[in-house]
């Protein structure tokens, strides 16, 4: 079996189904890679200590949303349960000490299936949510090196964030244009990420420009952390460009 790929995406509000060229960059992304024995995803959208695993059985969405019409909250994405990949995540990390938990009714959340639907609509793929211990880069990234053994059985590990996300500096120009915060910051990004530099992407707080603006809480980034570990880093950017001013760069690592 070929090892797996690693991705990072930016997923998106739950208008992304909207975004006609954002979802065909998604179904497209997917098409390319080999179909998944199973989905691993970290979402920006759930920290939990110790480490919590979500339901391994069908359960309903979690709708972490507010404000929106009611049509978004009518999406079901109703995947199998990961039983098999669960015990597989509780034996890597309990043979390092790591403690896990289960939440056994959580469901996935709009990180994980918004851009889930787009990429995998059949829902015919097991998928297996983690919680975010914390949001020390440095141990998310352990977490990811740890988890490495299961692209070898065909399980595809998502970090799903926002390569840029301050929703109260969303840009509210006519012509795109985003904000130069986050202009900067990708552009910073998209050049240490090419280098493979991983200890100065670890020290993205005092390194990057524009750090506490592109990401005053660094939840959305911190998904990307976990794919580094996973991976090689040697990574690819397959989405780029901005969404209301966020950079939605988004990236496959071997």
């Amino acid at each position: 079996m070929t090892r797996s790929p690693v991705l990072y995406l930016s997923h998106g509000a739950p208008p992304l189904a909207d975004d006609a060229t954002w979802t065909r960059q998604l179904a497209g992304w997917s098409a390319g890679l080999p179909k998944p024995t199973a989905i691993l995803v970290v979402s920006a959208h759930w920290e939990e200590a110790p480490l919590t695993l979500s339901a391994t059985t069908t359960v309903p969405l979690v709708y972490d949303f507010w404000g929106f019409p009611d049509r978004y909250y009518q999406v079901k994405y109703a995947s199998p349960g990961a039983p098999e990949l669960a015990a597989k995540v509780k034996k890597l990390l309990r043979a390092t000490e790591t403690p896990v938990h289960d939440a056994p009714d959580r469901g996935l959340d709009h990180g994980a299936y918004v851009p889930l639907v787009e990429m995998y609509p059949d829902a015919d793929i097991p998928v297996l949510q983690v919680s975010m211990p914390s949001l020390d880069p440095q141990e998310l990234f352990d977490l990811g090196r740890k988890l490495t053994p299961l692209r070898d059985e065909g399980v595809l590990i998502i970090g799903s964030g926002f390569f840029t996300h301050n929703l109260s500096g969303m840009a509210r120009s006519t012509d795109g244009t985003p904000p130069a915060w986050s202009a900067e910051f990708d552009h910073w990004g998209d050049e240490v990420l090419r280098s493979g530099d991983v200890d100065t992407l670890l020290d993205f707080r005092h390194k990057a420009p524009a750090a506490a603006l592109a990401h005053p809480r660094i939840e959305h980034f911190a998904p990307l952390f976990v794919s580094l570990g996973a991976s090689s880093a040697e990574g690819r950017t397959v989405i780029d460009g901005f969404w209301h001013g966020l950079a939605k760069r988004s990236l496959q690592f071997s």
